[in-house]
């Protein structure tokens, strides 16, 4: 299984920035407060089996809480980067339990794995379908809803026209920078992305950057 690091990928989102800025004045602002867009350095590696469990045990904890989890789950295979679908479905409920992985997701782990083992696609099958079909596929795994295969097209599949319409982070940086009285609905939050096509991906990012920095927009309020 290749879960070694990638080759460093150098993007350039010169295009995307100039694109954004032109459609949308307010986020031209914060594009220009939170810096060059460092997407890239945020991808991440392994096979479709490695991401998806990760993204299994990372859901609804902290990052501290999911690291530490996910470092113990990968300690039950000391002999390898990261375990195979068959030998996740041969390792004990119990076992993968006392690395702190919940009941639920011992069940959602085993789903995906039998999937994997059925013919689940591969990352390079996958690469050749749209977004919307990668999701209707893998939302048929246990735990895996559209969120998470939202952040596996960003942050995995690199597309560049993602916009996770659900996500507390992209809601609350719309909020923010738009000086909303209130957390945005999916509605709104649809109706803004519009003019970020085809570059929600980076629209999304700057969004969630917003949040970690003091934002001036003067003249917009």
């Amino acid at each position: 299984m290749d879960t070694e690091t990638q080759p460093e990928q150098i993007v350039d989102y010169g295009a995307a920035i100039a694109a954004l800025k032109q459609s949308d004045p307010i986020l031209a602002v914060v594009i220009d407060q939170v810096g060059p867009c460092q997407l890239s350095d945020d991808q991440g590696t392994g096979d479709l089996f490695y991401a998806l469990s990760e993204s299994i045990i990372y859901q609804q904890l902290s990052g501290k809480a999911a690291a530490t989890i996910h470092r113990r789950f990968l300690q039950l295979y000391p002999d390898q980067l990261y375990p195979t679908a068959e030998e996740i479905l041969n390792t004990p409920d119990e076992v993968l339990r006392s690395a702190g992985v919940s009941r639920s997701k011992v069940i959602y782990l085993k789903d995906l794995a039998r999937k994997v083992l059925d013919g689940l696609p591969t990352l390079e099958e996958l690469e050749r379908m749209d977004d919307e079909s990668i999701i209707q596929i893998l939302t048929q795994v246990k735990g895996i809803g559209c969120w998470t295969v939202q952040m596996l097209l960003i942050f995995r599949m690199h597309r560049w026209d993602v916009l996770p319409v659900d996500d507390l982070g992209i809601r609350s940086g719309i909020r923010k920078v738009y000086s909303l009285p209130k957390l945005p609905d999916r509605k709104m939050v649809k109706h803004l992305g519009n003019s970020w096509r085809p570059y929600r991906t980076v629209a999304s990012w700057y969004l969630w950057r917003s949040l970690k920095k003091a934002i001036i927009l003067p003249g917009f309020h």
